[in-house]
């Protein structure tokens, strides 16, 4: 049954209302903008949704809306900045989650569906169940619950066996609507395990890839499922959601220089760690050495990473930054495209301290200026300033596109302690003659060089 105008008025209002969302998130300056507008465009679905003739079960949805509404208010006003990586990832989760549960309802219910229908359907329900036991894998590694990682022997070939069969049972479900309950729970079964096995793999390293992967497959099963509820909010909605997942999938396996495929059948290990990461001994030095170091620098180039933002140390890197250009030191921040553990996570930390953005840059645009700086200050970042990833095969991140602080004239690294980086690769920067090690937590080291820098005036 056609819904009335009104409704699918509303319908349209919201989905334009993400695709505004969306572009305003494109933007720093406008990122918080665009998300107040997609917030309103869902709001309005969802009243317009509700005005839909026929509807039943409206308490249990109001139900179903205060309480995830609570839960999600609750978590997104307590949540850490380090942590929003696998909050997006159990979000993302979750939509997956219920696109695969309206196909699962649709085929239970044996709802007549076009030939069309049927199949996306089916493929809604295949995607949105991987991406739901996929993306609690991968909140569960971000959140520490699950701290290794489980590799079955044999494990590509059992990857090909379940997509195989979950293919089958789709078809069959497809081929014999109404499918018979029994091969529903196989299917489902199926898609949901396939989730699991292709994720628990996956090393940390690897994880924010999977997890925009899977926000891509979120996305296009939610537009699936729109098309086989007949709501074009939710093909518009999911389609986009789907082709922005997918292009920032493509960059970020591009900014690793890993085919999608490697990340998820050839999970980066520590193993083989080449013959350049080790030559050569670490050498440390003080917070006063690196005050002095940048305080009568002409140019120094910051590099934040993951150890800057668990240690919530960008309020301090900040004011230190503003004492050194008081002091006529050129400060510019260089951002790689997979540091921390999203894209956009340094981002958005140094903007909550108030850096300028025109004092942020990415690899493109920062890396032909390591050269001619006096300093590359390192807070707490590894792989993306790897040298070996441009010059030793032996390497797990060999081709990897970095940041060329190794170019620097002198490199200051702040590292909680000797241990390698997140993927467990070993950096042979720390091992060069022009790099200095200063080791401890960010925040406290930070609070050192801005004690010193005071008093030198």
């Amino acid at each position: 049954m056609t819904s009335p105008i009104y409704v699918q008025g509303a319908w349209f209002v919201g989905a334009l209302l993400f695709i505004v969302g969306l572009k305003g998130m494109s933007s720093p300056a406008s990122a918080r903008q665009g998300i107040v507008w997609a917030g309103y465009g869902m709001l309005i679905a969802i009243v317009g949704t509700l005005f839909v003739p026929g509807l039943t079960n409206i308490a249990l949805m109001l139900a179903a809306l205060g309480i995830g509404g609570v839960a999600a208010w609750i978590s997104g006003k307590n949540v850490k900045m380090t942590d929003m990586p696998q909050m997006v990832a159990i979000y993302n989760g979750m939509g997956g989650g219920a696109a695969a549960a309206i196909a699962a309802i649709e085929f239970a219910r044996g709802t007549t569906h076009s030939a069309v229908a049927t199949t996306l359907a089916a493929l809604g329900a295949l995607i949105g169940s991987v991406s739901f036991t996929g993306s609690c894998v991968a909140y569960a590694k971000l959140q520490g619950l699950l701290k290794k990682t489980y590799r079955l022997p044999a494990q590509n070939v059992i990857n090909i066996v379940l997509v195989v069969s979950a293919v089958a049972l789709g078809g069959a479900m497809i081929v014999m609507a109404p499918a018979k309950p029994e091969l529903i729970y196989v299917f489902f079964a199926v898609a949901l395990i396939l989730g699991l096995i292709v994720t628990l793999p996956i090393g940390g390293a690897d994880m924010p890839v999977v997890i925009s992967l899977f926000n891509a497959f979120t996305g296009l099963a939610v537009g699936f499922e729109g098309y086989v509820l007949g709501n074009p909010a939710l093909i518009i909605a999911g389609i986009v959601v789907g082709a922005a997942g997918t292009l920032l999938t493509q960059l970020m396996a591009k900014a690793m220089n890993r085919p999608i495929s490697n990340i998820l059948f050839t999970p980066m290990t520590a193993g083989g760690q080449g013959s350049e990461a080790t030559e050569g001994t670490m050498k440390e030095l003080s917070a006063l050495d690196v005050a002095a170091m940048m305080r009568y620098a002409s140019k120094v180039i910051i590099v934040p990473g993951y150890g800057m933002a668990v240690a919530h140390a960008q309020h301090k890197v900040w004011e230190m930054t503003t004492f050194l250009e008081e002091a006529g030191v050129e400060v510019k921040f260089a951002i790689h495209p997979v540091a921390g553990r999203m894209p956009g996570h340094m981002n958005v930390l140094l903007a909550e301290a108030g850096v300028p953005y025109d004092k942020i840059f990415d690899l493109e645009e920062i890396n032909g200026e390591f050269a001619q700086a006096d300093v590359a200050l390192i807070i707490g970042a590894n792989d993306v300033v790897n040298p070996s990833a441009r010059t030793d095969k032996a390497s797990p991140i060999y081709g990897m596109p970095i940041l060329n602080a190794d170019q620097a004239q002198n490199v200051i690294v702040i590292k909680r302690g000797k241990g390698t980086g997140y993927s467990g690769v070993e950096n042979a920067l720390f091992y060069n003659n022009n790099c200095r090690m200063l080791y401890g937590n960010a925040q406290p080291m930070a609070g050192e060089i801005i004690q010193h820098l005071k008093a030198m005036g």
